[in-house]
């Protein structure tokens, strides 16, 4: 009989040490997933995305919102939980003229989680992966004009048309950064897409002289094109940078950041131009690809 109740009482005690960890554990949140509608942003969605799946928590994705002035708010709004910024950029679109941003990124960093914080919005760690607007031209061009920095363009500028993305005239880093830095005017700009796609296919037609391309866009090497040096030091700390809001943190485990950081600390130019390559010229899925990697990682089994 007191064997009985010992057993009975040790069972009560298992049982309530149970229930005390599970009404103390929090609980995962969803985690709504958002992106601007470039595929270097697709990727980057999936590769954060995939990796909090992989450690519990259920995402739901909303893919090619638009481009940053879509985005942002709708991440101060409420509508989705995080996306993946660039630090430069994004400091610089929320702080307008008053921009504090330069080539650093730690400096950077810490002037775009002040822009951020009476937004409710955090910036976590941010990635050694940097991606910045390039001026890209053919080789037929380059020994043409003699070009190989974009200081070069400044003799010759007024002869050549620009294509991009059709923000680019408004965008600090673009054209208006292209006139004050360099003192660089164009003949003519042409408003073309953000990814590059058909801004690629229209400086191999002929359809413009220059592109403005991503410096992690892979098909610059595929197809033998020459990448301007910004040697006057234009694009700043466009270092890879994920913005997730303050409400979502306080509901999240510890893990949540610790897994965001963890897929930033290892997220270097050379792997985000490697996955670029990947999607863009070996025609895999973005969300294939960010899997891929993550097990090559071992984020995945």
């Amino acid at each position: 009989m007191l064997s009985h109740c010992v057993c009975v009482l040790i069972l009560l005690v298992v049982l309530g040490s149970a229930c005390e960890q599970s009404t103390t554990s929090p609980l995962k949140p969803t985690v709504r997933v958002g992106s601007m509608n470039f595929v270097e942003q697709i990727i980057l969605a999936e590769l954060y995305a995939q990796a909090l799946e992989a450690y519990g928590y259920r995402v739901e994705r909303k893919l090619r919102m638009g481009n940053r002035e879509v985005v942002e708010p709708a991440l101060e709004r409420g509508e989705i939980d995080l996306y993946v910024e660039y630090l430069a950029s994004a400091e610089r679109f929320l702080n307008r003229e008053a921009s504090v941003a330069n080539s650093d990124p730690e400096w950077t960093h810490r002037a775009l989680r002040a822009a951020l914080e009476h937004r409710g919005i955090a910036v976590l760690d941010h990635a050694p992966a940097v991606n910045q607007n390039g001026l890209v031209v053919t080789r037929a061009t380059a020994e043409r004009y003699r070009l190989a920095r974009t200081s070069d363009l400044t003799q010759v500028a007024s002869e050549l048309i620009l294509g991009g993305p059709p923000e680019c005239p408004r965008r600090p880093f673009c054209i208006p950064g292209m006139e004050r830095v360099y003192g660089i005017t164009f003949r003519d700009f042409k408003p073309l897409d953000t990814g590059g796609t058909m801004t690629l296919t229209a400086l191999l037609r002929g359809e413009i002289d220059v592109a403005v391309l991503f410096t992690t866009d892979a098909r610059i090497i595929e197809r033998a094109l020459v990448l301007l040096e910004d040697d006057l030091l234009l694009q700043e700390a466009d270092n890879i940078a994920p913005l997730v809001r303050l409400d979502l943190l306080a509901r999240a485990p510890n893990d949540f950041t610790t897994v965001i950081n963890r897929v930033s600390a290892m997220l270097t130019t050379r792997e985000l131009t490697t996955l670029a390559k990947w999607v863009d010229i070996d025609r895999r899925e973005p969300r294939d690809a960010a899997g891929a990697w993550l097990r090559e990682k071992r984020f995945l089994d």
